[in-house]
């Protein structure tokens, strides 16, 4: 098989996680890395070797690379312009999660990548782990008995400079734009996703109520310490709590419980706990398929996709649901402190908030938070068009 050009649209950030794996594949001689997209062009310096063809214009870069795949790995608004440039002229995609900024933004990129008849993979890498079907496995046997419910939980710690990274980092819009870069959305995204897609609740359509808490300690538009619970039409409710400001950094982690035992999936290492009655503790780990090699596979040997965009409406029912929701609320000066040493805000007693979310399902206000808003904001009529 020769190996499939592709041009990287994103270099920088997140993007040289992308560099590493595309330099990954091409020893492997599945991908021959053909061109990068950036508005400042890579020095040979920081892109660690010779350049590739390099180009401020995506649309030009694919035509006079021949490329067959475009990895978007651009600012949140720009994913599904940029998405359908691609596939307007044939190429596949690897989009970078979350695919776009709201629910409307979503269709228009995913109604043009079906109309032009291309493959497109959503970079949602938790879902490339092979602990998601063992756990759906597990479920369908019965080894935890029946599911009564998800939860979610991510306790990250993020200094003040992180929301500087870029000119859109922690705002909710820019520009006219819609931008959502919230502790939900973005960072602790694929906490969301990986619990609606462990109760199988992954379309659109699957989503009958979402309940949102959107709070911010950091000096920013969007969230850094939230929760939301959805209600699928069908299935078990999830709840997930978020927040950038833990006293600790810790694994975040899905939690299926059940009314015989529990199932606790540490997705970023692919860990599983079973937890069972009448049974000891049991633990495993997985391996994962890479969601680029796995579209590789997909248009060489029609292997299925892992994350195809219809895999990831119900999520973006819940980015639509904060992106309507009111502001979030700026917690009071009394509810965090600023370490010196790390520059960064600390909301103390979250963490234990966060995973007592998971455990028990509630929101921060069930929960007791004192500094919780009063009233929470349900969101259900929501187009899934």
């Amino acid at each position: 098989m020769n190996p499939l050009p592709v041009v990287l649209a994103g270099a920088r950030g997140h993007g040289r996680w992308h560099v590493a794996n595309l330099r990954r594949l091409q020893r492997a001689g599945l991908v021959r890395l053909a061109g990068v997209c950036e508005l400042t062009p890579l020095t040979e310096e920081e892109y660690g070797g010779d350049l590739p063809e390099q180009s401020a214009d995506l649309g030009a870069l694919l035509d006079t690379t021949g490329a067959r795949i475009a990895v978007i790995c651009t600012p949140i608004p720009t994913h599904t312009d940029l998405a359908l440039t691609a596939a307007r002229r044939g190429v596949h995609l690897l989009l970078e999660k979350p695919p776009a900024p709201s629910y409307a933004e979503y269709r228009r990129m995913a109604d043009g990548v079906a109309e032009a008849g291309v493959a497109c993979q959503i970079g949602f890498q938790s879902l490339g782990s092979g602990a998601v079907p063992a756990i759906r496995d597990l479920i369908a046997q019965g080894a935890i008995g029946e599911v009564t419910g998800i939860g979610g939980a991510g306790a990250w710690v993020r200094d003040e400079a992180y929301f500087r990274r870029a000119p859109w980092a922690g705002r909710r819009r820019m520009d006219g734009a819609d931008v959502v870069d919230g502790a939900l959305t973005n960072p602790l995204a694929h906490a969301v996703a990986t619990a609606l897609a462990l109760g199988g609740s992954t379309r659109a359509g699957d989503v009958d109520l979402i309940e949102t808490e959107l709070n911010r300690a950091n000096d920013i538009e969007a969230d850094d310490t939230s929760c939301v619970r959805i209600t699928p039409a069908a299935g078990p409710r999830v709840t997930v709590a978020a927040t950038l400001c833990a006293e600790r950094a810790g694994e975040p982690y899905v939690l299926v419980h059940g009314s015989q035992g529990r199932i606790t999936f540490w997705y970023k290492q692919d860990r599983v706990l079973l937890q069972r009655a009448g049974h000891g503790p049991e633990e495993y780990e997985y391996g994962r398929t890479d969601l680029l090699e796995n579209l590789v596979d997909h248009l060489t040997t029609g292997a299925a996709l892992l994350v195809p965009p219809e895999a990831t409406g119900a999520f973006m029912r819940v980015v639509e649901a904060v992106r309507c929701a009111p502001d979030p609320e700026p917690l009071p000066a009394s509810a965090w402190h600023r370490t010196d040493a790390e520059r960064r805000r600390v909301v103390p007693g979250v963490d234990a908030l966060v995973a007592g979310a998971a455990d028990t399902l509630a929101l921060y206000t069930e929960l007791g938070a004192p500094w919780a808003p009063p009233v929470r904001h349900p969101q259900k009529e929501v187009s899934t068009r």
